[in-house]
């Protein structure tokens, strides 16, 4: 300013005394509006007050604080500054202290609103980076004393795009606007002619720069954003359970951010594989631990579990439920554990009140299930471990379901059930015959079990039966 302008030794004075009170009002009213954005957080941090409600506002109002920094420049900063600074000027060149044309305070204040410009993106990014270590504090508080995961994924205050775009613009054109009113004093202060030649150009070289500068803003956020974009996909796709590796075709510091993505989603599926297998292993075992505690059982699970599967294939289930299906077979007989050995191992008939302990073992068996960890990966098997010994016309247990109303896994299960268990040796009799027990099962089909299933099951046996002896 001093240096574009020609002035005398009391103005410079002057203006220096104009701008002194005109920074002091612009402290006090920007410390007032301070103090009330920094409220919540003292509130957690200076007043000791730890509720949910009281943390949360804290971090939603860190949050916020850079976007609140721009709007202090914009308001109490600039206006505190800008406003004193006219008034007192326009006084001192009334009073023709300062001889200046009183357009220079219009010129002025156009000034102050570009440097509060640029001053508010500098601010907003150094806010930015001043709140982490506060919202991380805020974060932790809230997780340790109340056990809430506090997030900002559904609040994104000021976009990418829109930081890149105000950036270019300001950078681009907030010297060159400096410039041009630099200049105009200058030519003023000093008598120059083509004064409206000068602005028509200006003018001009003024738009172009603008649409030069959201142009670049435009391809640089796209260059951002598209990378980006593919993470936010892939990491979508992975909380929908699908781990797909993301293409690495970038040369900059992106390169690395996928190439760490794709690392993940290798480790994530290598561990899946892992859990899966271990899994696999558990649920076989296990049903080969129930068998063998039964010598006469030996292999049921196993063999209920593939011909279950048989079913639901024929019956067009997809691999999912098939998987599920086979799962629930081999663990239908898991209640057989809290039956006593004297029952469940006797050699001969069992008395009534001993198959009424026997019947017990499918809501042992779903009890012991339900008390899994995670509890959502059991539940899918509970029904069919619960329900296989129901009867389609009611007359089955434990609860004496019918019909459909008997759930899907436990009516292919009880066919397949049926089967192995009539064609198994036991203490007091011999297996019987394939032929005999697919006939008990076609004679029971719409009693015993479910008519589709029990006729796929015919049907899948006897294709097995024609292609043996073919």
């Amino acid at each position: 300013m001093f240096s574009t302008l020609v002035i005398s030794s009391l103005e410079i004075g002057i203006l220096l005394f104009i701008l002194s009170i005109s920074i002091v009002c612009m402290g006090l009213c920007e410390w007032f509006v301070f103090k009330k954005h920094i409220n919540p957080i003292r509130r957690v941090f200076k007043n000791g007050d730890l509720s949910i409600e009281a943390i949360e506002n804290a971090f939603w109002q860190a949050h916020r604080f850079p976007s609140l920094a721009v709007c202090r420049i914009f308001g109490p900063h600039l206006l505190g500054l800008s406003i004193p600074a006219v008034l007192l000027a326009a006084v001192f060149i009334q009073t023709e202290l300062l001889s200046l044309p009183l357009y220079y305070t219009l010129l002025a204040t156009v000034g102050a609103v570009l440097i509060a410009g640029m001053h508010s993106i500098i601010e907003f990014f150094l806010s930015s980076k001043a709140v982490r270590p506060l919202l991380i504090t805020l974060r932790n508080k809230a997780l340790m004393l109340h056990g809430a995961d506090l997030t900002s994924e559904a609040k994104i205050h000021i976009s990418i795009q829109q930081k890149v775009l105000y950036s270019a613009i300001y950078i681009g054109v907030f010297p060159l606007l400096l410039f041009m009113l630099a200049t105009q004093i200058r030519f003023q202060e000093n008598a120059v002619p083509l004064l409206s030649e000068y602005w028509s150009w200006a003018i001009f070289i003024l738009i172009v720069s603008v649409l030069f500068a959201v142009f670049g803003a435009f391809l640089l956020f796209k260059n951002i954003s598209e990378p980006i974009e593919k993470l936010q996909f892939g990491m979508s796709e992975v909380e929908q359970g699908h781990l797909s590796y993301r293409n690495e075709v970038y040369s900059d510091e992106f390169s690395k951010l996928i190439a760490g993505f794709n690392k993940m989603i290798r480790g994530l599926k290598e561990r899946d594989q892992i859990n899966s297998q271990l899994l696999e292993s558990l649920y076989t075992t296990l049903a080969l631990a129930l068998d063998t505690r039964d010598p006469y059982t030996a292999g049921h699970s196993v063999r209920v579990a593939e011909y279950s599967i048989l079913i639901g294939r024929e019956a067009g289930l997809c691999e999912a439920s098939l998987d599920t299906l086979r799962k629930s077979a081999l663990l239908h007989d898991i209640g057989k554990i809290g039956i006593r050995d004297s029952i469940l191992l006797k050699e001969g008939r069992l008395t009534h009140e001993e198959f009424e302990e026997i019947k017990k073992h499918p809501v042992i068996g779903a009890g012991i299930l339900s008390n899994v960890q995670p509890r959502e990966m059991m539940e899918p098997l509970i029904p069919g471990v619960k329900y296989h010994h129901e009867r389609y016309d009611g007359m089955g247990y434990p609860e004496g379901l019918r019909g459909d109303g008997i759930p899907l896994f436990g009516r292919i299960m009880a066919v397949a059930d049926a089967y192995d268990a009539m064609t198994s040796d036991r203490p007091y009799r011999r297996g019987m015959p394939a032929e005999k027990a697919l006939a008990i099962i076609k004679e029971g089909k719409g009693t015993q079990w479910d008519p589709e299933f029990a006729e796929l099951f015919l049907d899948v046996m006897d294709c097995q039966r024609d292609s043996k002896s073919g």
